[in-house]
């Protein structure tokens, strides 16, 4: 699964180089309004090298905190607390697709720039997203059917062995309580992993355009709050994915993977805004077209896997529906994660 992975993000880095010299070279369209004293590509460059560092070692930390939580007992996945953090974390993930992207691939796709036939015609935006959101379903049953069928045999977490071992009295309580047990929990694990995978696509996906026009903008005014903006995103995104991978019990290789594909992601983007900051034009036909429907195809997966995977597979399942006192304080933490998260749209 590690190797199929790294295949699946690295061709998607090729695509976006593809699309991105595509824009490159097809960059005479719409000419800036005016310009502005806050333009110093001199100035604008250390803040990007501060960004990349500052963004990479905030999604370090956001994405390897779960991680860590087993050597802490408050924060295990079985415990209230990691419950609650999660939802908050998903808060975070539901209003980044509502609140960050998908409003600005509208105002992409809408623009001036671009001709009033087909683009002013037709609402893209959420057409793109809706088939997003719908693929992204495709991809979650089809992957969680074939993951189910090739381990058919059930996987069981280290835990269910151990309690295994622990409660096994006798041959006919073994054979009826266990093995009904072993397959809910096998299955479970494995609809962990096609979460993580996906959700981190997702991620990908939004990661590196919102580090290119980063890194393509000279603005010092708004690169100096976006830096704030997208540590504070980057850290708590992290903590949901984070949350995931942990849940989804992956040995250390693919955890590796995962966490390193999620830091440098945005820091990657960053770098090939700089690279290409003398001949990409965020206001070119081609930029427009091609960063607003990679941004309405991100916002669907994510706007999906927040409510779908995330907030309904957790307040639908046993812990919180047993619980109403827990619900309510997922139910503030996700209000209090998706809030803090649109109030940073002012900025970013």
């Amino acid at each position: 699964m590690a190797t199929s992975l790294l295949k699946l993000i690295s061709s998607f880095f090729i695509l976006i180089s593809i699309f991105i010299s595509q824009a490159v070279a097809q960059s005479d369209g719409c000419q800036s309004e005016s310009k502005n004293s806050c333009n110093n590509k001199s100035a604008a460059l250390p803040l990007k090298l501060i960004a990349i560092a500052s963004i990479l070692v905030t999604s370090m930390i956001g994405v390897c905190l779960p991680l860590f939580s087993r050597s802490i007992p408050a924060l295990a996945p079985d415990r209230n607390l990691f419950i609650i953090v999660k939802a908050f974390a998903s808060g975070i993930i539901l209003a980044t697709g509502f609140m960050h992207v998908l409003p600005d691939s509208f105002d992409m796709l809408w623009s001036p720039c671009l001709k009033e036939n087909p683009w002013h015609k037709f609402p893209f935006t959420g057409f793109v997203a809706m088939l997003s959101a719908i693929f992204t379903l495709m991809v979650d049953s089809i992957a969680t059917s074939l993951y189910t069928k090739k381990n058919n045999t059930g996987v069981i977490p280290e835990i269910e062995v151990a309690d295994m071992a622990a409660d096994n009295t006798g041959e006919h309580f073994h054979g009826h309580h266990h093995g009904p047990k072993i397959g809910i929990e096998g299955s479970q694990l494995l609809r962990y992993r096609v979460v993580a995978m996906v959700l981190e696509l997702g991620i990908v996906v939004h990661s590196v355009v919102i580090g290119l026009s980063m890194g393509a903008s000279n603005n010092t005014c708004t690169i100096k709050p976006l830096v704030a903006a997208l540590c504070f995103h980057q850290m708590f995104e992290g903590m949901g994915l984070g949350g995931c991978i942990l849940q989804a019990e992956y040995k250390f290789l693919k955890k590796a993977l995962m966490v390193f594909f999620f830091s440098v992601t945005t820091p990657f983007g960053i770098a090939i805004g700089i690279a290409l900051s003398k001949t990409y034009k965020e206001n070119s036909p081609t930029s427009l077209i091609t960063v607003g429907l990679l941004n309405a195809s991100s916002a669907g997966l994510l706007i999906y896997m927040a409510l779908v995977d995330l907030l309904s597979a957790d307040f639908m399942g046993p812990k919180l529906q047993g619980s109403i006192k827990l619900q309510i304080k997922s139910y503030v933490a996700v209000l209090l994660g998706a809030g803090g998260m649109s109030v940073m749209a002012k900025w970013a």
